[in-house]
Order: C-alpha cells, then sequence, then structure tokens
C-alpha cells in the first residue's frame, strides 16, 4: 500500500488532512510513531510508525495494551503520509474515515530486530518479513512492542500487536480508559468535535 490509497479515498476540498505524499528525508533523527485516537464508525487506535519515508498505519480496534498476556488486532490500512502524524481534528462526516482524530500518543521509536547471529535487521526487512520488534519512546505508551503479521487461519493478512515483557509491562495498567487527552493540545474527543466541528 502506498500513498496514493491514501490520496485517492479523500477529498481534499473538505477535510483538513495533510495531502498527498509529504515525505521527509532521513535527517539523522530516530524515526517516529503515533497513536492516534479515532472516532469514526467504530472508535478505534490508529497505529503508525515511520518507514521509508511514510506511516505505516494499522487499525487497532482496542488501542494498545501495557499487558503482555493480551494480543491486540491490528488491521493494516493504506501508508499515511509523514504530515499526519501532526493531524487532530474533525473529518466531515461525509468524507472517508469521517469523525474526531486525536493524538492520544505520539513520540520516537528504535528497531530492536536481531537475526539469529544477533546482527540488526533492519526495519523495511522486518516489516516485509511481518515481524516488527521495535522499543517506543512516547509520553503515555513505552517499552518493547512486537507487531506479527498473521500467515494462516481467518485472520490471515492481520496482525497482532503485543507489548513485550520488559521493564515498562503493567498489568494492571489500562491507558486507553484512563488516559482520555490529547498529547498534543490536551484536549478530549468531545472537545476537539466541538472546536473543529464543519
Amino acid at each position: 500500500m502506498g500513498n496514493d490509497d491514501y490520496t485517492n479515498k479523500r477529498d481534499f476540498n473538505k477535510t483538513n488532512e495533510p495531502q498527498g505524499d509529504t515525505a521527509k528525508k532521513p535527517n539523522g533523527k530516530p524515526p517516529i510513531f503515533v497513536i492516534q485516537k479515532h472516532d469514526a464508525t467504530n472508535l478505534h487506535y490508529d497505529f503508525r510508525i515511520q518507514i521509508s519515508g511514510t506511516l505505516k498505519s494499522w487499525s487497532v480496534p482496542k488501542g494498545p495494551s501495557t499487558d503482555p498476556s493480551e494480543k491486540r488486532m491490528a488491521i493494516p490500512t493504506e501508508d499515511h503520509p509523514m504530515g499526519y502524524a501532526d493531524f487532530e481534528g474533525a473529518i466531515p462526516e461525509d468524507q472517508y474515515g469521517g469523525g474526531t482524530v486525536m493524538i492520544w500518543d505520539k513520540g520516537t521509536f528504535k528497531n530492536l530486530k536481531k537475526d539469529s547471529e544477533g546482527n540488526p535487521i533492519s526495519i523495511e526487512d522486518s516489516y516485509d518479513m511481518g515481524t516488527v520488534e521495535i522499543w517506543l519512546t512516547g509520553k503515555k505508551i513505552k517499552g518493547g512492542y512486537s507487531l506479527i503479521k498473521m500467515k494462516s487461519g481467518n485472520m490471515q493478512g492481520n496482525w497482532l500487536l503485543i507489548k513485550q515483557d520488559d521493564e515498562e509491562a503493567d498489568a494492571r495498567r489500562r491507558p486507553t480508559n484512563t488516559e482520555n487527552k490529547s498529547v498534543a493540545s490536551g484536549r478530549t474527543m468531545k472537545q476537539i468535535e466541538k472546536d473543529d466541528a464543519p
């Protein structure tokens, strides 16, 4: 999936979402991730990580967990332009993904994936292999996470988002229930909807 899928689904005369391919060239800074809470047809969380100048994206219906025993379904969606990491607002109801979008968490990540001999595997190769292992440094979510593509069964093609068992794991935390304000603006979903209503 590329940014063409993203562009073809949207009418930029009606939506304030960022347009087209705003790929940023590598600048020596760590790659970014963003988790956007999205109240569309169903409330879900969009999990996005920077790979090769675009935001690879998954829809996570229940949002990320801090409990390693919980496997969260992650459904791949179209690549989003890098500028989407800064998008928060209301998408008109007659547009694709119509509803309210909050920047629920944002930060940087580092790639953890290594081969059997301990050599690093690039994030691009990890994604192509269907096993991504990253360390997230966000404001709400921290620590190691794995994204694993399911290769068979009735969920084939979808991924699982799983918290790794490390010092940031906490089975008692429920950040999607308790931390309900934007890390960008401090607003709730209702405030964003009210402020940005067309």
